[in-house]
């Protein structure tokens, strides 16, 4: 285990995840102690029409540590993710998504890098998925690499570690899929450096899977142009 301690915001976005939310919530703050003396968990709400929002509620007044932010009309991933981003009041701030396939344990592992990077993103080392998905998420990763040059194994893989300074110096727009390639683009152009690190993937216990449907997928397709323009332009 690291001895490293750093001040570290920690953050989920969530949509319909009641069933996954707290269990993730209460692990994380049993990890973060190890590693931190100054430290926030923060749930992004997207909109859900569950209750993740009242169990959220719940547990941030049972402990000041946790706080939420409330999405009363879904904004989509990427809106999800520029929440969580610009909620953090630490030096780092790490995602994760609020389904509970990626294990939060494995976080204290990435900070035995931070001296050596700005971004520490990490790459699944087995998709526990379908092959379709698998095969998907290569196609899209082989695409974006391609367009905006990021050598990146696993561009949209939900376990990211970053410097929370990047985001006062940086744009996000995307409210979509395309949020992961849109931020680590913008970080490169800035000067931001990155080292990547492999993690273990889950199988999904509870809730639906949302982040795969056409309208989805659709979507990050006609935004990826827009932001490669946008990019080379200077915007």
């Amino acid at each position: 285990m690291t001895s490293r301690r750093i001040p570290i915001s920690v953050f989920f976005p969530c949509y319909n995840e009641e069933e996954n939310v707290e269990s993730l919530v209460q692990k994380t703050l049993k990890v973060l102690p190890r590693i931190s003396d100054d430290y926030e968990v923060i749930v992004v709400n997207d909109g859900s029409i569950d209750k993740t929002a009242a169990i959220v509620e719940s547990l941030a007044n049972d402990n000041p540590k946790v706080r939420l932010v409330n999405h009363p009309i879904n904004q989509g991933y990427g809106g999800a993710l520029q929440s969580g981003f610009r909620a953090a009041t630490k030096e780092w701030v790490f995602y994760t998504d609020g389904d509970g396939q990626f294990d939060i344990t494995e976080l204290p592992g990435l900070l035995d890098l931070i001296d050596q990077a700005d971004i520490i993103t990490c790459y699944r080392i087995e998709r526990a998925e379908a092959g379709i998905r698998k095969l998907n998420s290569w196609a899209w990763s082989r695409l974006v690499n391609r367009l905006f040059k990021l050598n990146i194994r696993d561009v949209d893989c939900a376990f990211k570690l970053y410097k929370r300074e990047i985001f006062e110096n940086i744009e996000m727009y995307s409210r979509g899929a395309l949020i992961d390639t849109e931020i680590l683009s913008r970080a490169k152009k800035a000067g931001y450096t990155m080292i990547q690190k492999g993690v273990h993937h889950y199988p999904r216990r509870a809730g639906t899977q949302s982040g795969a449907n056409l309208r989805v997928i659709f979507r990050a397709f006609k935004e990826l142009f827009r932001l490669r323009k946008q990019i080379q332009s200077g915007k």
